[in-house]
């Protein structure tokens, strides 16, 4: 098969499923719309290359986004926390009316408060794919604060951690010299 064969009895809720089996984190992408922040949330980032720093994000064509980044536009991403849950789901368009959103900008990209991480970037290129585009950026600010237990999402739902560190014990009564 290749990409121009027509594809009619391809199973796209048995893809969706076993794409929801990978564990991904959660994040914001945020621009500035019309001069005001925006965002959308986003599983469908990853570092591209170290040298140069480059990061990548998946993009759906119908999505407001394309439309107020292109080649040489910033985003910033936005890394969640586990208790940002609610920011995904505003940022997924399905707002509660409840949220209130709290940005900072950095040198024209908004960015949200109490994230986990921050990254601003470049677009450098675009490409289609699909249904979608690829929009590869070059990393022009990094930040991120105290560690706490990420957002993560997996099977189609918002999950925990429930990883713990082993305990380590060191005695000198009984490890001793």
């Amino acid at each position: 098969m290749t990409l121009s064969d027509p594809v009619s009895t391809f199973d796209t809720a048995m893809f969706r499923g076993v794409m929801g089996r990978f564990a991904t984190g959660v994040t914001v992408v945020s621009f500035m719309r019309e001069g005001e922040p925006a965002g959308m949330t986003v599983n469908a980032f990853l570092s591209v290359s170290l040298d140069p720093p480059l990061v990548l994000i998946s993009v759906r064509r119908s999505s407001n986004f394309v439309q107020h980044v292109q080649v040489g536009g910033r985003y910033g991403v936005n890394v969640l926390a586990e208790a940002q849950e609610h920011l995904a789901a505003y940022f997924a368009r399905r707002p509660d009316g409840a949220t209130k959103v709290a940005f900072r900008d950095h040198l024209g990209t908004p960015l949200i408060d109490a994230s986990l991480a921050h990254i601003v970037a470049r677009v450098v290129d675009i490409h289609p794919a699909g249904d979608h585009l690829l929009y590869i950026a070059a990393i022009e600010h990094l930040w991120h604060g105290l560690e706490a237990r990420p957002l993560i999402f997996f099977s189609g739902k918002y999950k925990q951690i429930h990883a713990h560190e082993p305990a380590i014990q060191w005695n000198d009564a009984l490890d001793g010299w």
